[in-house]
């Protein structure tokens, strides 16, 4: 199984060029390419679990509150 990343909105997408730049084969989905703007954290990820994509993100203040 190959695992699957989503970037949150909110993560320096200069990590996610330098990853890719690195290692190509990382399937690193952009926050724009998954249409997250707007989006709730709740949906996000939503979005991300109905992929199967693990999700990254510096948001510590509100994104652990959805976990459970």
């Amino acid at each position: 199984m190959k695992v699957r990343f989503q970037a949150d909105a909110d993560l320096n997408q200069i990590i996610v060029k330098a990853t890719l730049r690195l290692e190509p084969g990382i399937d690193f989905q952009t926050a724009p390419t998954a249409g997250l703007a707007g989006l709730r954290d709740s949906e996000v990820l939503a979005l991300a679990a109905r992929q199967g994509r693990i999700l990254v993100s510096h948001d510590r203040k509100t994104m652990p509150g959805h976990f459970g």
